[in-house]
């Protein structure tokens, strides 16, 4: 039986280990604006929020879109071949398909990168649609609204699965179940502190939960 019509997934730190391009191309940038670049925590901490809010807590607020856009130029060249996908994404991916949830991609990175890095790992084809960060609407709250809009969902039939805490932050602004995995880039501390519903140690057990067999 599935337990959701819609799955809304978050994709770094939670489909795919995209940490090494992350960090090489938050080095470019700092570096194109001849900034010194924040240390390996405070890089870590800008993998889940948007670009937008991560380079404005350290750079001034004219440095923040010529930042942005380095960091996606070299992100587009270089950083988006330095991913991966978690062991048992695919499988899980297969599953929930199989089972006849409709499963989509709601990320905070640039809607058109994201189109390209799951086509380059030959995945885009298992999701129904990719909603991404846009100009007028990259937290997460913002894309989820854009998704069950676009969908026209209803909250209460839909859960957002993520690893961050602004995973679980956007899916409570807009009123949907919440799944924080433990394999991302987020803590344990803080899902549980922002009040996942669920919490999540393998794609497995994940499965279990959006589906019971």
């Amino acid at each position: 039986m599935v337990h959701f019509k819609y799955i809304f997934f978050d994709l770094d730190g939670t489909l795919v280990d995209s940490s090494q391009g992350i960090k090489e191309s938050f080095h470019y940038a700092f570096k194109k604006l001849n900034q010194e670049t924040p240390d390996d925590k405070i890089l870590r901490s800008f993998m889940g929020p948007p670009l937008e809010v991560s380079f404005a807590s350290v750079l001034k607020a004219d440095q923040v879109a010529a930042a942005i856009h380095h960091y996606r130029s070299f992100y587009k060249e270089k950083g988006i071949y330095g991913v991966r996908l978690y062991e048992g994404i695919p499988e899980l991916l297969s599953r929930l398909n199989e089972a006849g949830c409709q499963i989509f991609v709601t990320t905070s990175k640039n809607e058109p990168t994201a189109h390209d890095l799951l086509s380059n790992l030959g995945i885009d084809r298992q999701f129904e649609q990719i909603f991404g960060a846009l100009p007028d609407s990259f937290h997460k709250a913002d894309v989820l609204r854009r998704a069950l809009k676009t969908i026209k969902a209803a909250p209460e039939e839909a859960v957002i699965v993520g690893d961050t805490k602004f995973d679980i932050i956007g899916g409570k602004e807009v009123d949907l179940s919440t799944v924080g995995v433990l394999w991302g880039f987020g803590s344990q501390t803080e899902l549980i502190e922002y009040g996942a519903d669920k919490l999540v140690d393998s794609p497995q057990e994940l499965l279990s939960i959006l589906v019971q067999t």
